[in-house]
């Protein structure tokens, strides 16, 4: 646990950069989120609980710019292991902003963040400049590679939301999730779905028992995860503990302690 793997695995990271590099064109999110219909999606988010899955979210352009960034990026892949419960690849946002910015410039979109305030009807607001799960990617590249079922739980004074974007996706692996699980006399519904490059699921993490299914050899799954809270406050000790576990369990403890130990790659 703790090694960062510095070549991609396979030849994925060559195919995506040609293939996003084709694309071209440059991205009009705004023009993009206009296009959708927001009171449909609305309806969908309240009746679900707090959560919606969009398969087409993203354009064409927007996701090939992402998916370039992923192969500059590979080189700072945290692998971990915790038996009975995950197994994988991550990189935190201090990672991700040693290499690119494509990606920051996304998760502080004016426009990004107007559309998902209509839709959750909360302010969501960034997360603290020192909150390694503000933006990361997640590695499923290896046989086995799945996390177990869990809630996104915030550490927050107010809720924490996470907005999950696939990239790509050459493998078995799937989102299964329940919903209503946290609200009294409700039934549980379940559901399970692969979110398509460009796609998107939003939901508040204390309210969404989730995992995602084991990956199988030679396939490779890649997500991005924006996480937004609605009260950026956060007591020290939780703070600590919060820290602490992304260490263990994520990016490792030059990624999320790089103010102390150097580069955060």
């Amino acid at each position: 646990m703790g090694a960062a793997s510095r070549s991609p695995p396979g030849d994925w990271g060559r195919r995506v950069s040609v293939a996003a590099t084709a694309t071209g064109g440059e991205p009009d999110l705004a023009s993009r989120l206009d296009s959708l219909d927001l009171p449909a999606l609305r309806g969908e988010y309240v009746r679900q609980g707090s959560f919606v899955y969009v398969d087409k979210f993203l354009s064409p352009e927007i996701t090939a710019r992402l998916i370039d960034a992923v192969a500059e990026i590979s080189g700072s892949v945290n692998r971990n292991y915790l038996p009975g419960h995950k197994q994988g690849g991550s990189v935190s946002r201090h990672a991700i902003d040693a290499r690119t910015s494509v990606i920051a410039e996304l998760y502080r979109s004016a426009a990004l963040r107007r559309w998902l305030d209509q839709l959750t009807g909360e302010h969501l607001q960034l997360s603290p400049p020192d909150d390694p799960h503000a933006y990361a990617l997640y590695f499923y590249t290896r046989a086995g590679d799945h996390i177990g079922w869990h809630y996104d739980t915030s550490y927050y004074a107010g809720r924490r939301y996470t907005l999950l974007l696939g990239l790509i996706d050459d493998s078995s692996c799937r989102l299964d999730y329940e919903l209503h699980t946290r609200e009294k006399g409700a039934t549980v519904v379940s559901g399970s779905l692969k979110i398509p490059p460009g796609g998107l699921v939003l939901f508040n993490g204390d309210a969404l028992r989730h995992r995602v299914s084991p990956a199988r050899e030679g396939e490779t799954r890649i997500s991005l995860t924006f996480e937004y809270v609605t009260d950026p406050r956060m007591h020290l000790w939780w703070r600590l503990i919060s820290n602490m576990k992304d260490a263990f369990a994520y990016f490792g403890f030059r990624q999320v302690f790089h103010r102390f130990l150097g580069r955060g790659e």
